[in-house]
């Protein structure tokens, strides 16, 4: 069988097991076993598959067909400017989380030495963008999953930003005061566990849900966030689309100044919150 050959035989089984896109993930997986760039492809097409690559490719799509996360078989993501590695002790890093670490660095432009903390952390991606984008900035990074706080800390050593990585239940604990407090966290509803695609039932559920409406943390880390906010300081969330404008509502009723932001796709998921100053 030759390269190509494979790539037909993987793009095959991948459609038929529901993959999304099964002719990128199976190139993927077939560069990855190679230790190949791209061009490989190209010019060594019609080359035979290796031999000794023939049982690791196999467990690989094997895999894959079962819908475990092509992020996980690879091991690592591109992120951000980052490369982060990735399996099953915290979320995937996705590309809509880079639209809000753009976000949040924008309003962090003219601030000096910022004091930063990514909330729910897990990878570690939002609070080593940060790092890498302000080496200046003073960077915590929390999670109550000590699992994840090690992904975090493996992430922080491959790419070198120094932050600092402290278990916590969100804030509880945890001194500021902040100039940006980011979060990504879990923010679906309980009942989306039963229908969830297959590729995020590997991801760990704390990371994903939180109460009926998908609120239960993101309202918690609001209250908390009220405490540890400098005077003019802000509070970015990711959120569900169905739910931010929700959220968004609270905090306004609740003396915030509230946004909403659209993601790449035009859906409203980002809430960037300010303290209205007391009369």
């Amino acid at each position: 069988m030759t390269l190509r050959e494979w790539l037909r035989h993987a793009e095959t089984r991948l459609q038929a097991a529901g993959v999304a896109s099964p002719g990128v993930d199976a190139r993927a997986l077939l560069l990855h076993v190679l230790g190949a760039p791209a061009s490989a492809l190209i010019l060594r097409g019609h080359e035979p598959l290796p031999d000794q690559a023939g049982p690791r490719l196999a467990e690989l799509l094997a895999r894959r067909e079962a819908r475990e996360p092509l992020q996980h078989l690879l091991g690592e993501v591109d992120w951000g400017g980052l490369r982060l590695s990735t399996d099953a002790r915290a979320l995937i890093p996705r590309p809509e989380t880079e639209w809000l670490l753009h976000l949040a660095l924008q309003g962090l432009r003219g601030v000096p030495a910022p004091r930063v903390v990514d909330v729910g952390t897990g990878t570690g991606a939002l609070a080593l963008g940060v790092k890498a984008a302000r080496p200046d900035a003073h960077v915590t990074a929390t999670d109550m999953s000590a699992d994840a706080l090690a992904l975090a800390r493996e992430n922080a050593g491959r790419n070198g930003p120094d932050v600092t990585l402290v278990q916590a239940d969100l804030l509880t604990g945890v001194p500021g005061p902040f100039d940006l407090i980011l979060s990504n966290p879990p923010y679906l509803p309980d009942a989306d566990a039963l229908t969830a695609d297959p590729e995020v039932r590997h991801d760990p559920p704390l990371a994903l849900y939180s109460g009926p409406d998908g609120l239960d943390l993101p309202r918690r880390l609001c209250m908390q966030a009220r405490e540890r906010l400098t005077p003019g300081g802000t509070l970015w969330l990711e959120l569900d689309p169905r739910n931010a404008p929700t959220l968004a509502a609270e905090l306004r009723a609740a003396g915030w100044s509230a946004r909403l932001h659209a993601d790449l796709t035009g859906r409203e998921r980002f809430v960037q919150a300010t303290l209205t100053p007391r009369p």
